[in-house]
């Protein structure tokens, strides 16, 4: 099945000049998003891990169901004011504005090794901040796994460039 049949383009969102690669019409199918998350478990077989993170929003829908099918522990990375105890915090570039991204404080400890999933990857912003905050909370980044590349807006090349290998499902162009 090509699974890029399941991802829709839509022009001009969050905002002009952007083309927002929509997973929704994947995860609607369900034998597309079955397909997806065995993929993404067989790409998880590349490292070496014992926990798994995943960046709000969307992130959360593919991680979940890779934690549960490899029995792994999930940690969320959320928006800043999301998490109820202590965090770790990272303000980070986006392709359209700032933000920032919050762990709790006891979500990884000194010998935890993270993969990070995510449903994309644009300019390696949100990713950067992703794996700053794993290492602020002493643990090691083992990769990330991203359904959607965006190739041309080289986020993979920068997280290459920082040391951090990456795998993705599928590449699109983002403009």
């Amino acid at each position: 099945m090509d699974l890029k049949k399941y991802i829709r383009s839509i022009p001009d969102y969050p905002k002009k000049g952007i083309l927002f690669r929509d997973i929704t019409t994947l995860i609607k199918n369900e034998k597309a998003f079955s397909q997806c998350i065995d993929e993404i478990v067989n790409q998880t077989k590349k490292f070496n891990f014992n926990k798994i993170a995943a960046i709000e929003s969307r992130g959360f829908v593919f991680a979940s169901a890779v934690s549960y099918l490899l029995k792994k522990p999930f940690i969320l990375l959320r928006k800043k004011g999301k998490l109820p105890a202590e965090t770790h915090s990272v303000e980070f570039e986006l392709e359209y504005g700032k933000a920032t991204m919050e762990i709790h404080k006891d979500s990884i400890t000194q010998n935890d090794s993270v993969l990070l999933i995510d449903d994309l990857i644009a300019t390696g912003g949100t990713a950067e901040a992703a794996a700053k905050l794993v290492e602020i909370s002493g643990g090691k980044v083992a990769g990330f796994v991203f359904v959607i590349n965006l190739f041309d807006l080289n986020g993979v090349k920068k997280l290459k460039d920082k040391g951090y290998i990456s795998n993705c499902l599928l590449d699109f162009p983002g403009h």
